[in-house]
């Protein structure tokens, strides 16, 4: 394996800091869509983990939730389940909050007061995929890893 682009290395050194083995991994094609990342890997749009953040209107934090490529969120339920308003958040506000560009943001991220909501559609598959940084770069890891990679809250997000 060559060596990561410098944010791909921020989250492959973050997963083993974390005492993971997961292995970060680039890809000649895009992952920058879910459905670019399911055909670069060969499995179904459904295990991509993609990352969207979200700038809370009340608080003005942001709030990271972990779909299932195949997944709309539905942004007035999830903002009635969490009790803010789920607004747009600019390329600007996702790099200064994650670390990362869109397009690459992990669901490893720095930044511990990050509330993270995660897709409970995704705790049906195996192996799932989560951007690793960069968008070439992914890793694979298990719904229950990503649930303590995160120490995010599973919840319905379609609704």
């Amino acid at each position: 394996m060559g060596k990561l682009k410098k944010s791909a290395q921020v989250v492959q050194d973050s997963l083993l800091a974390k005492g993971y083995d997961n292995e970060v991994i680039e890809l000649a094609d895009s992952t920058r869509t879910a459905k670019e990342a399911a055909e670069a890997l060969g499995c179904k749009v459904a295990q991509i983990a993609k990352s969207i953040v979200f700038k809370l209107k009340e608080s003005d934090n942001a709030l990271l939730v972990i779909a299932s490529g195949s997944n709309r969120i539905n942004e007035k339920h999830l903002g009635e389940l969490i009790g803010e308003t789920l607004g747009k958040a600019d390329a600007e506000f996702v790099k200064e909050k994650t670390g990362f560009a869109i397009g690459g943001v992990s669901p490893v991220i720095q930044d511990a007061t990050i509330k993270v909501i995660i897709d409970e559609d995704l705790l049906q598959y195996e192996d799932i995929w989560g951007a690793a940084g960069h968008p070439k770069a992914v890793f694979q890891m298990t719904p229950v890893q990503l649930i303590e990679l995160t120490d995010g809250e599973v919840l319905n997000i379609k609704g």
